[in-house]
């Protein structure tokens, strides 16, 4: 059995590994900023911290929605890279950047919106100077997180996913390295607390835009899909296809983040240790989120391989042999943080009832960890197979009517408080895990 087994998926997890090991490198980069982010405004200041939190979760749910949308790129390029059509992916590239810049001056027009009413929305009045031009800074830097996710998807598709990694863990370090010096005000500079974090993610968002521009446009690798740039120029096709694949998957993905803002939210209600203590635990959540998503998107890669060639088997047994390597992790990866779990709040601050908060919520992220795996892979999978509509029920149904009220009544009906409001995600994601296998798998019977 074992040696069926190896025989049916060996070659898949070896592929699948090569493939997704760039990229979950890449992805780890991002989770060390997002803990290099969470402990130095921690340390600097508990109320930072709090104002933090509820400024990240409303942009983690423009980005992941941005995201979303640029991996409608995949199928496109992933079929076109497997058939060698190579001048028709560089076409798509620029269809894709010119959607993506579209696509942010929406965001940023209805983040505008949304930062007018932020005094609206029940946050705590000391928290609010804070926020807003934190807001503001993380707001200009939209159109870069777009023009990176373009860059991106287009490697990624063409199966180049080292050049993605190094740019990223490159960005990542500068972004440290400038929370370090304005932060806290070195090198001569003010001390600028939490906007300091916010004008380093900027200026690392713009140098990693120009570094991706500057290789795609100079390296010899890409010749054959610039030479598709220049032969083939603009096609309207391609961008109403990206649009009809990327705002399906930008939605499903933009609901499952929603799920945790709205949450951040009610979480608001509780106070500022609250706010900081959901930060807190969110930061840990991205170690298993990033890292999960990383493997899926080569699980979404390789099956828009197969796709494009028409080889259903393949596409079967790449997604399998993923969700395997997805739950390998999972295990590795909880098991480590289980064993921290006593220790893990006091990294981002000396208050101990912030720690103790950060404790209960270890039950509920453990919970919801196979869910998150599960929904993670097949919504990949399905991105790879082009299936996206369906994608946005399944997430309206799993993150607004199961997750939401959930966390609603367990925290607020059912007096539970912050570990109530995080029951919402076991709940919402495994519903989401499930509906979206079951589609891929009546889709590829």
């Amino acid at each position: 059995m074992i040696r069926n087994w190896i025989q049916t998926y060996g070659g898949h997890y070896r592929a699948l590994l090569q493939l997704g090991t760039p990229i979950v490198i890449g992805q780890l980069g991002m989770i060390i900023l997002g803990f290099a982010d969470t402990l130095m405004i921690g340390h600097h200041s508990t109320t930072e911290l709090g104002a933090a939190s509820f400024v990240n979760n409303l942009f983690n749910l423009c980005i992941i929605f941005s995201t979303g949308f640029s991996y409608g790129l995949t199928p496109i390029v992933g079929a076109l890279y497997g058939n060698k059509r190579f001048a028709e992916a560089g076409q798509a590239l620029v269809c894709s950047l010119t959607a993506n810049v579209l696509v942010s001056g929406v965001l940023i027009l209805l983040m505008g919106i949304l930062y007018l009413n932020i005094g609206y929305l029940g946050q705590p009045e000391e928290l609010l100077p804070l926020i807003r031009p934190y807001y503001l800074v993380l707001l200009a830097s939209l159109p870069f997180v777009l023009l990176f996710n373009g860059f991106k998807q287009f490697t990624d598709g063409i199966t180049d996913t080292q050049t993605a990694m190094w740019i990223l863990l490159g960005g990542n370090a500068l972004n440290i390295a400038g929370n370090y010096i304005l932060i806290n005000g070195k090198l001569g500079l003010p001390e600028l607390g939490l906007l300091g974090a916010g004008l380093s993610t900027l200026i690392s968002r713009i140098v990693m835009v120009g570094v991706f521009a500057l290789i795609v446009c100079r390296s010899n690798r890409f010749i054959p899909y610039r030479t598709g740039l220049r032969k083939l120029g603009w096609s309207s096709a391609v961008f109403r296809r990206l649009n009809a694949l990327g705002w399906p998957v930008g939605l499903q993905m933009g609901m499952e983040t929603a799920s945790f803002s709205l949450s951040t939210i009610m979480v608001g209600w509780l106070g500022t240790l609250a706010l900081a203590s959901h930060q807190i635990m969110l930061t840990i959540s991205q170690f298993t989120f990033m890292m999960f998503y990383g493997m899926g998107a080569a699980v979404a890669v390789r099956v828009s391989n197969f796709n494009g060639q028409h080889d259903i088997n393949n596409v079967r047994r790449s997604a399998y042999a993923g969700f395997h390597l997805i739950v390998g992790m999972g295990i590795v990866l909880l098991s480590i943080i289980f064993i921290l779990r006593d220790q893990v709040g006091y990294w981002f601050t000396d208050n101990a009832q912030v720690t103790a908060m950060v404790s209960a919520l270890f039950f509920p992220f453990l919970v919801y960890q196979l869910g998150d795996g599960l929904q993670i892979n097949f919504a990949n999978a399905l991105r790879g197979i082009a299936d996206v509509k369906p994608m946005m029920f399944i997430a309206f149904i799993a993150y607004f009517v199961i997750s939401l009220p959930v966390g609603y009544l367990c925290g607020f009906v059912f007096h539970w408080g912050l570990p109530g409001v995080w029951m919402a995600f076991p709940f919402g994601l495994t519903s989401a895990g499930l509906m979206l296998w079951l589609r891929f798998r009546a889709k590829t019977k």
